[in-house]
């Protein structure tokens, strides 16, 4: 494990920027997101979770899958994708790490999404443990250890160092780039691991019950009165799917420009009365029944075809996010019955 002293992270992370594209949580207009490194940007490791999660990086909110040219009564395909360039996720959090693997289930398997996979495969990946979780945090629900996070390589933050463990060759390859760490047994890193632990077990949401969310209670679950007092204050204003780092929903349009037409995709949401409008109708005509499509995606429909696996890390976003404070808690409380 090497260790570099908070005086010394600039000089850690110029030696990376470098080399290849740095990205890390920075602060710009009073708020934290991941953005590219420079020298002089403000960086905000202290700060648990950025607005939007880092799901950006390989899955983006829109981008561009490819152009058509007409000439006459040519029609030319323009392929835009390109080889990425290697880059530095820095300060990825455990919820958002977890996120990728619910991710590359919809993105990596067959047909594989090339442009994801693009940028999947020229990552690497830096996690930061989590040191001082806040109430809104429950990924330990979802069996993740918010003090020893994965990665290529993983970060742990303290009052005056920043410890490094390399878990991959290409993470090692990168920490290479800066010799001026020490080494050291890491005991410091250990003490906060068990401090953060023991906050994790205390929070409030630490002892959701997920027993009842389950392929054989989908019938029951569908079809529950609850469903009308959960969803009646919802404005339809797609926020929680914006925030949440395992949301995979995209619509593909088409637009004309002067030098042809260009397709995109962009980020869509459930919440939205337009989502899977079809051209003999809408499957889902009011609010309650996209409400409830969103949740039960991710509490059954989602761990029924993926092997159990949630579509969700209990980052919390959505809790602190939603302007009128519906989330994912509620939903597991009312519905499994954990109504404390």
């Amino acid at each position: 494990m090497i260790k570099i002293n908070r005086t010394d992270l600039d000089r850690f992370f110029i030696s990376i920027s470098e080399k290849m594209p740095l990205f890390l949580p920075v602060k710009k207009a009073g708020e934290v997101n991941f953005g590219r490194y420079e020298e002089g940007t403000e960086v905000s490791l202290d700060v648990l979770k950025t607005v939007k999660s880092a799901k950006d990086f390989f899955f983006p909110q829109s981008e561009t899958m490819m152009k058509f040219k007409k000439d006459g009564k040519n029609l030319e395909i323009v392929d835009v994708r390109e080889e990425k360039e290697p880059f530095v996720l820095f300060g990825v959090r455990a919820c958002d790490y977890a996120s990728f693997a619910i991710l590359d289930k919809v993105f990596l398997q067959e047909p594989v999404d090339t442009f994801y996979k693009s940028r999947r495969d020229a990552a690497v990946i830096f996690t930061l443990a989590c040191g001082r979780p806040e109430e809104s945090c429950f990924c330990k629900v979802f069996n993740i250890d918010a003090a020893d996070p994965q990665g290529d390589v993983t970060c742990f933050l303290t009052a005056e160092s920043l410890y490094l463990r390399a878990n991959t060759e290409k993470g090692a390859s990168v920490l290479s780039l800066y010799n001026k760490g020490e080494n050291t047994d890491g005991k410091e890193v250990e003490e906060q691991q068990k401090k953060t632990r023991e906050i994790m077990e205390r929070l409030p949401f630490a002892n959701l019950d997920l027993g009842k969310f389950k392929e054989e209670n989908l019938k029951e679950l569908f079809a529950s009165s609850e469903w009308q007092s959960l969803s009646e204050a919802c404005l339809g204003c797609g926020t929680c799917t914006f925030v949440c780092p395992t949301c995979q929903c995209f619509d593909i349009r088409e637009f004309k420009t002067r030098q042809g037409v260009v397709r995109f995709r962009c980020w869509d949401s459930c919440m939205y009365s337009d989502f899977t409008q079809m051209a003999g109708a809408n499957p889902r005509t009011t609010q309650l029944q996209r409400f409830r499509q969103r949740f039960m995606h991710k509490l059954v429909y989602f761990p029924s075809q993926y092997g159990g696996t949630f579509s969700c890390v209990g980052c919390g976003r959505c809790v602190t996010k939603c302007p009128q404070h519906l989330n994912i808690v509620k939903v597991i409380k009312k519905l499994g019955g954990n109504n404390d």
